[in-house]
């Protein structure tokens, strides 16, 4: 990667240079602390210019089309709402195939050729917490460039979910109609999380298993505590194949927009998540500064045993090695 000085980054950003947006991504996404100094130089620069899209989470069981909804609900949004768009995606677990949004760049031919989309992959590796941040300050970057509309899709399995709802508006969760125990099938969290529910595949030989699962699903969701917005999340069907409820399901995105806007629940969300993000980035410095002290070494190492041994509490070896820690960045 050839040097460019920070501003050079800035301005190309700034004016929707997609190559160097790109090149910033990749540098949010490096180990390099180098690299991450002059990330974090662009992300502070153009946080400014950062806030004003829509984000939108995107999660579905397996095989439920989630890349085909996508390219179909993003034509939608450029085409009929006259919006740009971004695509990005949240994988911790995959470190060969970089995500299905990679390999699905292939079926989504339409969506990554179109002048107003932009589709990056996921980091080829890293824990959840390190991919869940290089998103986040990707969102950044991405509404900085002039994309208003940003699409999370989670690939991974398991906290994923967690760490793209926090980070997005909107989480929208695609299910599959006649695929027997529906309600058994997605974690209650999942759903409690969900905004909206969209029976994916509702083709014309599926309707009427698609509205039976609609009404297992409107069921299901009284039975949870009101939302602290006051919303209801809606259940729909949707075709991505015929591209059928599609416009439906923009037409939820936009009713939730203006219903928390209206009663500020939209702004204090933001703000929520933007602590709940700091408060994750301390934990990941206080891991990092802890474990990659050398000086704790043959102490950490010793205590492992101690504990292994029954000699002492984990409780009281954490307490120790932290007074040691402490001592040690005096």
């Amino acid at each position: 990667m050839n040097a460019l000085k920070p501003q050079e980054y800035i301005d190309g950003i700034l004016s929707g240079n997609r190559m160097l947006l790109s090149r910033a991504i990749t540098l949010i996404e490096s180990t390099r602390q180098e690299h991450q100094d002059l990330a974090q130089e662009i992300i502070e620069a153009c946080l400014p210019q950062a806030g004003s899209s829509i984000r939108i989470g995107i999660t579905g069981v397996p095989g439920v089309g989630k890349s085909t909804f996508i390219e179909s609900f993003g034509n939608y949004i450029i085409e009929e709402q006259d919006r740009s768009l971004a695509v990005l995606a949240v994988d911790p677990s995959s470190s060969k195939t970089r995500g299905s949004i990679l390999g699905d760049k292939t079926r989504m031919e339409t969506l990554s050729n179109h002048p107003k989309a932009y589709i990056r992959p996921t980091p080829t590796s890293g824990s959840l917490g390190g991919v869940a941040r290089s998103t986040r300050e990707t969102i950044t970057l991405c509404e900085a460039a002039g994309f208003n509309t940003i699409l999370i899709e989670t690939v991974g399995v398991g906290q994923s979910e967690t760490a793209v709802h926090s980070m997005v508006d909107f989480f929208l969760l695609l299910m599959l109609a006649g695929a027997g125990d529906e309600l058994q099938g997605i974690k209650r969290g999942i759903m409690e999380m969900a905004d909206s529910i969209v029976i994916n595949k509702a083709d014309s030989g599926n309707m009427e298993a698609a509205r039976r699962a609609v009404a297992q699903y409107k069921n299901a969701l009284h039975l949870f505590p009101p939302t602290e917005s006051g919303w209801q999340p809606r259940v729909t069907t949707s075709s991505a194949l015929e591209n059928k409820g599609i416009s439906e399901v923009w037409d939820i995105v936009d009713e939730f927009i203006r219903h928390t806007k209206t009663k500020g629940y939209f702004d204090k969300k933001r703000r929520k998540q933007a602590n709940y993000w700091l408060n994750e980035s301390i934990n990941q410095e206080l891991h990092n500064a802890f474990y990659n002290n050398a000086d704790l070494n043959a102490s950490l190492t010793t205590y492992r045993h101690r504990v292994q041994a029954g000699e002492i509490s984990s409780y009281k070896a954490a307490k120790d090695l932290m007074q040691l820690f402490l001592d040690t960045t005096d």
